[in-house]
């Protein structure tokens, strides 16, 4: 599967993502795909099993911003804001393809935090 073929289908999958449709979103998955969470150390096998679990889901998403994507050949990344009830929350998807779907995935999720005040003169703030 050819770069820009990888990317088309990864734009369709977060807006499906992001549109709630939990068909178009699984589309991506080999049926044997491995999706981790490291954070809550939790391993899904199988694409019936994360788009099971996927739709248990007890909030939908009141925001779903992709900030970007970049990858080639088969390890793409995408950084987006997912926001639940209110609380906004970054995440970044790293997804391995094989043969045009998607053989593993690993998420991590971010919760922000307010910057400490003594690095203020160094940065500025991102909205």
């Amino acid at each position: 599967m050819k770069e820009r073929e990888i990317r088309a289908a990864l734009e369709r999958h977060w807006a499906a993502s992001a549109a709630g449709n939990q068909d178009a979103e699984h589309e991506i998955y080999h049926d044997e795909a491995i999706v981790e969470y490291p954070q809550s150390g939790e391993r899904i096998r199988g694409r019936r099993n994360v788009q099971a679990l996927r739709s248990q889901h007890p909030a939908r998403p009141s925001g779903f911003v992709v900030r970007r994507i970049v990858g080639g050949g088969d390890l793409w990344l995408t950084e987006y804001v997912i926001t639940y009830d209110g609380h906004r929350v970054n995440t970044v998807s790293i997804m391995e393809f094989q043969a045009g779907k998607v053989v593993r995935e690993t998420q991590y999720f971010a919760e922000p935090f307010e910057p400490p005040a003594w690095r203020a003169r160094w940065v500025e703030l991102m909205t």
